[in-house]
């Protein structure tokens, strides 16, 4: 969140893409430093204090590089393709997984001697690739086109001095809640199928960790397609309504995910993911990331939509996996773990019916959809 906060600050004042830039060099260093970083027997006490302080660095930096990505794609998208622009960065989230996950299924196939004295490496020095094409995309794009405009009326105004962390506090209270509300279901699903069901199927039920980690990957892979797909009907129906149909499929499939993936078949468990996935995730976080920088003004839009993104990560993606193993222990049943999901997506869908009319939910109308210009 203070991650938020600052890359925030300086990308409302100074420019979305410098921070973007930033946020990844610190991101893209923090990683591949991990994956060189002498261990305990080298180095002793100081080999986790610096791996801490890399994670640390890590978190810093992932707190501004939502906001920027996300908006330097919806600033610069044609008015009747907000939602399909902006649902490019956040399909990185399941990308991600799908690179991680397949990573982490090839080097677990070494030796475990081999894994433990360098297999494990792999992945973050071959992130090296990743951050190279990232810096080279985001050093090539423009400086947004609602910034750059901003900074012209700012220019005439050189006696205001904008603090944005204090604007949004003061005047965007409501709007922050809301944002962080509403993608709760969202998140909640995410970390309970790519972080609980890995750990709860081998553990619990004795599922193979190798089946529960490829269904979960195959599952990842189709929410890519589907998070565009989504995202263009969404700038069709509106946001608001369809992250309502969103909410309203995390409250049905609570109970009914987790009987799937209780079945221990293979089948079974990519349904489960399935369902988590490509169909209710994907109706939540596709649509996020036009819904909820639409809540603020172009002036706080970077502090505001990173403060309320982060905020749903404390109150919502971090404890989900925490919550539903103390439920399963307490239970020993899934309906409790899947009216978890269920009563979290009630309360997204509240917020997001409480979410006041926006300028951009005003394009997304019969006349705009017809080509109409929007004021």
């Amino acid at each position: 969140m203070l991650g938020s906060i600052l890359f925030g600050h300086f990308g409302d004042r100074v420019g979305r893409k410098k921070m973007l830039v930033y946020s990844l060099l610190g991101m893209g260093l923090a990683t591949v430093l991990v994956g060189v970083l002498p261990g305990y027997a080298a180095i002793g006490v100081a080999a986790p204090i610096l791996l801490v302080a890399l994670r640390v660095v890590q978190g810093f930096a992932v707190g501004g590089e939502w906001g920027g990505a996300v908006l330097i794609a919806l600033e610069h998208a044609p008015a009747r393709k907000r939602a399909f622009f902006a649902s490019w960065p956040q399909a990185g989230v399941p990308a991600g997984i799908v690179l991680a996950t397949g990573a982490f299924y090839l080097v677990q196939l070494l030796p475990e001697a081999q894994f433990q004295a360098w297999g494990w490496r792999l992945p973050f020095l071959a992130s090296a690739a990743l951050i190279a094409v990232g810096l080279y995309i985001r050093v090539r794009i423009t400086e947004s086109p609602e910034f750059a405009r901003m900074q012209e009326e700012d220019a005439r105004r050189e006696h205001e001095q904008r603090i944005p962390i204090v604007d949004v506090l003061r005047a965007h209270k409501r709007p922050v809640v809301i944002g962080a509300l509403s993608i709760a279901g969202g998140n909640t699903v995410f970390y309970l199928a790519t972080v609980y069901l890995l750990a709860h199927g081998p553990r619990d039920l004795g599922f193979d960790r190798g089946l529960v980690l490829l269904m979960i990957m195959a599952a990842a892979a189709i929410d890519i397609v589907s998070m565009p797909l989504v995202a263009l009907i969404a700038d069709r129906i509106g946001r608001k309504q369809l992250l309502q149909i969103g909410a309203v499929i995390g409250v049905a499939i609570g109970v009914p995910m987790f009987a799937l993936f209780q079945t221990g078949t293979p089948w079974g468990i990519f349904l489960a993911a399935f369902l988590a996935l490509p169909i209710a995730h994907s109706f939540s976080s596709a649509v996020i990331t036009s819904f909820i920088p639409g809540l603020f003004t172009t002036g706080v839009r970077y502090t505001g939509a990173g403060l309320a993104y982060q905020l749903s990560g404390i109150i919502a993606s971090a404890p989900a996996p925490f919550v539903a193993t103390y439920l399963y222990a307490s239970t020993q049943s899934s309906l409790a773990v899947g009216a978890y999901l269920s009563a979290v997506s009630l309360v997204a869908l509240a917020a997001i019916s409480c979410a006041p009319r926006t300028p951009l939910d005003r394009e997304v109308t019969p006349a705009a959809a017809k080509g109409a210009v929007v004021s």
